[in-house]
């Protein structure tokens, strides 16, 4: 009995030790029967998790519609190998739409540029809305008449020496061509004479208001003999500083003039010009008055 009751006797201590476990004890057990443990979340707050990652996707899908290259007017006759890869066409079309350009032939049309390249219809819906073509293609103006100068009376091409020099010729004689009268015939000499004699024939083309037609009949009867002296430039050579002194080029088309002559290794025709982006066409045989090779 005295080993038993002895399993009962304890210090002040051990009791202290013996009550603060019984405390314990009895809070957890009220912790778990009164406390819920389930999750706090409420459909509400569910939902708006739900908005907010379809707001973040929504965001995410057009950030990534951003990002994507964006498609400006362009003529499709100067689609570059680069240009057309951003475009999403393959070599093969590409290089069907170089070789159609290189036997001097032009696409006038967007149906035109499917026909010679075969992109495929999506490839086409997606890219033809943006093709841009030049006003004369788009909107052609009529033929107008041609007229036999009734001023000439000999129906045989002049020879060289049997024109007059245009850097020399007189008001009253250039009016009797037909198609120049005085104001016209004012205006040439006027041009001459501000910028210190014509350099070629062509340079009649840029005398406000004479009309095709007109300049060749001015050509029948008048040609350069006494050119004024130019400074002409290397067209493999020269440099974007240069270039900028030819009439009717820009720094934006110099450079483009020296990045295709550099993929180019070289440029071995003036009419190699016309595959550059935005060069002025119609211009050419001005700007190639100031060129060499």
């Amino acid at each position: 009995m005295k080993k038993i009751k002895s399993h009962f006797q304890f210090s002040n201590q051990q009791r202290n030790g013996i009550f603060l476990l019984f405390i314990i004890i009895i809070a957890v057990q009220c912790i778990y029967a009164f406390v819920d443990f389930s999750s706090n979340t409420s459909p509400v707050e569910t939902n708006e998790i739900d908005l907010l990652r379809k707001e973040l996707d929504s965001l995410r899908l057009v950030e990534i519609e951003n990002s994507k290259p964006k498609i400006y007017p362009f003529n499709p006759n100067y689609i570059t190998d680069y240009k057309g890869y951003t475009l999403g066409m393959t070599i093969e079309e590409i290089d069907r739409l170089h070789q159609f350009r290189e036997s001097n032939q032009w696409v006038n049309s967007a149906k035109q540029f499917q026909e010679v390249t075969k992109v495929s219809d999506s490839l086409f819906n997606k890219i033809s809305p943006y093709f841009k073509f030049p006003d004369w293609v788009t909107n052609p103006k009529a033929k107008t008449n041609t007229f036999k100068n009734p001023f000439s009376n000999n129906d045989k091409p002049k020879t060289f020496d049997q024109k007059i020099d245009l850097n020399k010729a007189t008001v009253s004689q250039l009016q009797k061509v037909y198609g120049v009268g005085e104001k016209l015939s004012q205006r040439i000499v006027k041009y001459r004479t501000k910028y210190g004699g014509f350099i070629a024939d062509v340079e009649l083309m840029e005398v406000y208001g004479l009309m095709p037609e007109v300049v060749d009949r001015i050509k029948n009867d008048f040609t350069v003999k006494t050119p004024r002296t130019i400074k002409t430039y290397n067209l493999n050579t020269a440099t974007r500083d240069e270039l900028v002194l030819i009439k009717y080029i820009d720094y934006e088309i110099a450079n483009n003039i020296i990045e295709e002559r550099t993929l180019r290794e070289g440029f071995e025709s003036f009419e190699e010009l016309t595959k550059i982006e935005d060069f002025p066409i119609k211009k050419l045989e001005i700007i190639k008055l100031y060129l060499r090779l």
